[in-house]
């Protein structure tokens, strides 16, 4: 079932187009990871998905409706955006028990579990509060909410690794309750851990769209190999880049299309060792913009 559907967004500032004919779905139960740089359009684009912004072309859909045929349906929605701003002078118990009044939410053990599991300390005003703990409280409403889509923006900017890693269970748990996310984040590692599809927007427009496993084949493969001769000719070969010589071994990426003729090249210089580093939603990621760079 698809919960939020997204058909042609685009959205303008003056002359800079900020979303060009953006289009993707979102499905029940679901974690879509949604990455490009800063700038390309990541948080206009999420910011039209919760009402903040009004597309100036494009429609958006949940459960099949637009959304501009249904006044209530930010109410199946939670936002956390990626900088946090809260009432200075509330306790960040006196906002986490007001967003709780406002949605109708009463589970007060679930909160204290969630405050618990996150470190927070709710005694505090918020104006004592440093980025990664603003970022806490919106992260624990939004967990506390019933709301069947997730909407995170570089949720887990500010935390550290032991509070992502709860933030990853947290986000895990949510799609086991058959909730949808849509996770936008620069911490790569993160969607590649997560997502069970990922769209990639560069400029304003969606370059890609798919499981991981699909998009592999745009990458290249890392190998390191070890070995008594010379491997330095192999740097030579078309489909041969990063050659790189350290104490491991050499290492070296190779166009995945061509994985069968560097075997061949490389069985005469009988390796003793060789290992394959399959390729990562970074080097996805990067070989766009690298070709971007080369064509320019």
């Amino acid at each position: 079932m698809t919960v939020l559907e997204l058909k042609g967004l685009t959205k303008r500032f003056s002359k800079t187009v900020a979303a060009d004919d953006v289009s993707f779905e979102l499905r029940e139960g679901e974690i879509f990871g949604f990455i490009g740089p800063n700038g390309a359009g990541k948080s206009t684009t999420l910011r039209m998905i919760i009402g903040a912004l009004t597309p100036d072309a494009g429609e958006i859909l949940m459960d099949g409706t637009p959304i501009n045929k249904n006044r209530h349906y930010r109410q199946n929605i939670a936002y956390v955006p990626g900088d946090i701003n809260l009432w200075g002078n509330l306790t960040g118990e006196e906002v986490i028990r007001f967003f709780m009044k406002v949605r109708g939410y009463t589970d007060m053990e679930h909160k204290d579990r969630l405050v618990e599991r996150f470190r927070l300390d709710t005694s505090k005003k918020c104006k004592a509060y440093s980025k990664g703990n603003r970022q806490k409280v919106a992260l624990i409403c939004a967990f506390l909410s019933d709301a069947r889509l997730l909407i995170f923006d570089e949720p887990t900017s500010g935390l550290d690794p032991l509070m992502e890693r709860n933030f990853h269970e947290e986000v895990t748990a949510a799609k086991k309750d058959g909730r949808s996310i849509l996770l936008s984040s620069h911490i790569l590692s993160e969607v590649e851990k997560l997502a069970d599809r990922i769209a990639i927007i560069r400029e304003g427009q969606i370059i890609e769209t798919g499981r991981l496993e699909t998009l592999r084949h745009i990458t290249r493969t890392e190998y390191v190999v070890q070995a008594e001769g010379d491997l330095d000719a192999l740097k030579e070969l078309p489909y041969v880049h990063d050659y790189e010589v350290t104490e491991t071994g050499v290492h070296m990426r190779v166009d995945n299309d061509a994985v069968g003729d560097f075997l061949q090249a490389l069985a005469p210089h009988q390796p003793s060792h060789l290992e394959s580093l399959p390729p990562r939603l970074e080097d996805i990621f990067m070989r766009y913009y690298e070709g971007r760079r080369e064509q320019s």
